[in-house]
């Protein structure tokens, strides 16, 4: 799964990176949890990029109630074809989240180890994620879910869930909503780990109000 973050890059580095016409607005984190708004990339019909922040944590056009965002903060890729909460939005409302590393805690005697897991470089890569637009009376939410698959190699002793990483050159295919979902689709098993590196780290993370830069030591 993927339930914590970390996104410590310049608003420059986003824009850059993302090809954006305006730099984003957000505020740089070593701690980013869910149930919070956080920064996405979508494309425009015009083909251009655009930031928004949305709330981590799916609401469904048909959810009666937010409720249910506390279950939805990640989507399998192995079923985001059929599920009904995310069928639609895969179809129609793919995006990307930018990191600069996540968290996954491994079990082991005497409780659990963070590992942080992050590019050699340390530089920017992006999460597959979708979006999803809720209303109810006067209430209209923006959210998001990041997709996760089966762990790799290097993922696999801590845990047997990751994040699905979309590589640069696969930005547009994933982003274009003219795209084929089929193809779309294919994009979530493209390899992405080759240069990730995974480090166990303080519990200083554990706790979600820790935000600074002792979470990644």
């Amino acid at each position: 799964m993927c339930g914590r973050y970390a996104l410590s890059a310049t608003p420059e580095d986003i824009k850059t990176h993302f090809q954006l016409l305006r730099q984003a607005r957000f505020k740089p984190s070593y701690n980013i949890a869910p149930a919070q708004k956080i920064l996405n990339i979508v494309e425009l019909e015009d083909g251009s990029r655009k930031s928004v922040n949305l709330f981590w944590g799916l609401v469904p056009s048909w959810a009666k109630d937010r409720k249910i965002s506390s279950h939805l903060i990640n989507a399998r890729m192995e079923t985001i074809r059929e599920k009904p909460s995310f069928r639609s939005a895969f179809k129609q409302r793919r995006c990307l989240v930018p990191a600069t590393g996540f968290y996954e805690w491994k079990k082991q005697d005497g409780g659990k180890q963070a590992f942080y897991i992050h590019r050699e470089d340390n530089k920017l890569f992006s999460f597959a994620a979708l979006w999803e637009q809720w209303q109810h009376d006067t209430e209209t939410l923006y959210s998001c879910t990041i997709i996760t698959t089966a762990a790799t190699e290097l993922m696999r002793p801590i845990h047997n869930r990751m994040p699905v990483i979309i590589s640069p050159e696969h930005y547009h295919e994933w982003l274009n909503k003219t795209a084929s979902p089929d193809d779309a689709y294919m994009l979530l098993s493209k390899p992405s780990y080759s240069e990730m590196n995974a480090r166990p780290v303080s519990d200083w993370v554990n706790n979600p109000a820790h935000d600074d830069e002792r979470c990644i030591i």
